[in-house]
């Protein structure tokens, strides 16, 4: 089966549903953007934008991004578990460079909010961005983080992933310095496995 570019249809779980990021979206986003602990504890990549307007930009960004193949969304809460009210926008993630050729993509961009931290926010994003990746028929999807971001990497290895290896010196940060990038990937042999265990820990937040 050879892959296909990802269609942008929204994708709707229990608890999130995730939706191409549009202009109107900036104003929640500038609210998740903005919260301080994110950049504390271990998001580093990028600074907090200064204004809505940096937030506006951000977003006509990432709207453009699609023409080089990444898919933008923009994650909402359904009301459904008690995270919070329906339409209440907590992070953003991408599926982005994508190469029908070779089968691979990557999840990736991604930022929630720290009050949807452990939550069933995560591990749902991932399962709605993997399940709609491998239907489209993808063999690999890439997951990766900065190498001193250890809570995303415990994150990102609970969700099933196989940690292949660290890029040194691969990415410039916002302040100047070289991140060293600790790379995950899933297969699509071992998505049903994944799916089974992100679909169970989602069972046990209700």
């Amino acid at each position: 089966m050879s892959a296909t570019l990802p269609t942008g249809v929204p994708l709707v779980g229990r608890h999130v549903r995730l939706d191409p990021v549009r202009p109107e979206d900036a104003e929640g986003l500038h609210v998740v953007h903005s919260d301080p602990v994110v950049y504390t504890q271990g998001y580093v990549m990028a600074a907090p934008p200064p204004d809505l307007a940096a937030t506006q930009a951000w977003v006509a960004a990432a709207i453009a991004a699609r023409g080089a193949g990444r898919t933008a969304y923009t994650v909402r809460l359904t009301g459904v578990g008690g995270l919070g009210d329906a339409g209440t926008v907590v992070g953003t993630t991408s599926l982005g460079d994508v190469d029908v050729v070779n089968e691979r993509a990557h999840i990736g961009w991604t930022l929630y909010g720290s009050r949807w931290w452990g939550t069933a926010v995560n591990p749902e994003c991932k399962l709605l961005l993997l399940g709609h990746a491998f239907e489209l028929g993808f063999g690999r999807v890439k997951i990766q983080t900065d190498a001193v971001n250890t809570r995303s990497q415990a994150a990102i290895a609970r969700l099933g992933a196989t940690r292949e290896g660290v890029l040194r010196r691969h990415t410039r940060r916002a302040d100047g310095t070289f991140r060293d990038t600790v790379v995950f990937s899933i297969l699509a042999d071992e998505w049903p496995t994944v799916r089974e265990g992100l679909e169970a820990r989602l069972l046990q937040t209700g």
